[in-house]
């Protein structure tokens, strides 16, 4: 069983290697509010066409052309299940928009389940996902309101989804300040803070509702 390493690039963008492969979550573009990112992908799943969330040409880097995914459905790639999920997101919506597209992916690789809530604004989801992502490894929940699910909110729904590890997002570079201490607040405050998270299966297996805040 290979380890899964987990590095934080700010925002909502995360990736996750695995041997020789990575993916990569909601990569940043060029002309984005956060720096782009600058490194090579196998799979690019985006949640929200926006800058913020969709340089997928930034992670087409060192051999890589990564398989691009930005919408719901059903997708295999090198023996790794994804689906998408159709949501909503107001992140950054232009004037007179009320809400934008979102895709929440889960990602089944290694035996674990993996599931990226993008830019999510709506605590309910649709019911074609809660049946698919019943049994979540590795949550990861944007908190910094503005668009997306505030603290109080992402909180109800990570209390609902019962994942094993919880890692919150969308507060470094964007959202509203100090919404990770609020997100912590509301979840008792026992954190633990890692650079990279590097996990097994079996290290999760003895976790439940852990907060890990993996910082960029």
């Amino acid at each position: 069983m290979k380890n899964m390493v987990i590095t934080h690039h700010g925002g909502q963008c995360f990736k996750v290697t695995f041997g020789d492969t990575t993916i990569v979550f909601d990569p940043i573009a060029k002309g984005a509010s956060l720096p782009a990112v600058r490194f090579g992908a196998d799979i690019a799943l985006i949640s929200r066409n926006h800058p913020d969330m969709a340089g997928s040409e930034e992670v087409a880097f060192g051999g890589k052309e990564p398989f691009v995914i930005s919408g719901p459905g059903e997708y295999e790639k090198e023996g790794i299940t994804i689906q998408g999920f159709l949501t909503k997101s107001e992140y950054a919506l232009p004037k007179g928009q009320l809400s934008a597209v979102n895709t929440i992916y889960a990602v089944s690789l290694e035996g674990m389940m993996l599931v990226h809530l993008g830019a999510l604004s709506d605590t309910s989801l649709p019911p074609e996902a809660k049946e698919a992502i019943d049994e979540i490894d590795v949550l990861f929940i944007p908190v910094g309101g503005d668009g997306v699910l505030d603290a109080a909110q992402a909180s109800k729904l990570a209390t609902f989804l019962e994942p094993k590890i919880i890692i919150p997002m969308h507060w470094n570079g964007m959202g509203e300040p100090k919404s990770l201490e609020a997100f912590l607040k509301e979840e008792g405050g026992s954190e633990e803070r890692v650079e990279k998270l590097t996990i097994k299966k079996k290290d999760i297996a003895e976790k439940d509702g852990a907060i890990i805040v993996v910082t960029p």
